[in-house]
């Protein structure tokens, strides 16, 4: 089991320079989980291409769908004493620390493309794909 950020899902749903990546990645790691904060960032992410007509209302819906079938059962909410206390040692949102502190509560890694953040908790955050 690893935890995924949003914009390894969107990386997976949404076609664009690393969604082989993402694919490959499932293909190796099927057990993807997430904070429940996932869904908010996607619907927005989603919400970006509808408005720049990138993606119909029914593609954005059901490509919504999908990502929800993918996780389910394997969203989870995290203590804020937990991501307070990675933003009190990072420079990181507390967005991205949700997902931080859901990897340290599962004793599992957080797999993004988010450079900053690998560098901000490196045993923690690790990247995938091309570098």
């Amino acid at each position: 089991m690893i935890v995924v950020d949003t914009n390894v899902l969107a990386y997976l749903y949404l076609p664009g320079e690393f969604t082989v990546a993402a694919e490959t990645l499932l293909q190796l790691e099927a057990d993807w989980t997430a904070p429940v904060l996932w869904r908010s960032e996607f619907r927005n992410i989603l919400a970006g291409y509808l408005r720049r007509g990138g993606l119909t209302f029914a593609q954005a819906c059901s490509l919504q769908a999908e990502a929800e079938s993918l996780m389910a059962g394997f969203e989870f909410e995290v203590e804020s004493t937990s991501v307070f206390e990675l933003v009190r040692d990072s420079k990181r949102t507390a967005y991205d620390c949700e997902f931080v502190a859901l990897a340290l509560k599962l004793g599992t890694k957080l797999v993004t493309m988010d450079r900053k953040l690998q560098q901000a908790f490196p045993a923690n955050a690790v990247g995938f794909g091309a570098s």
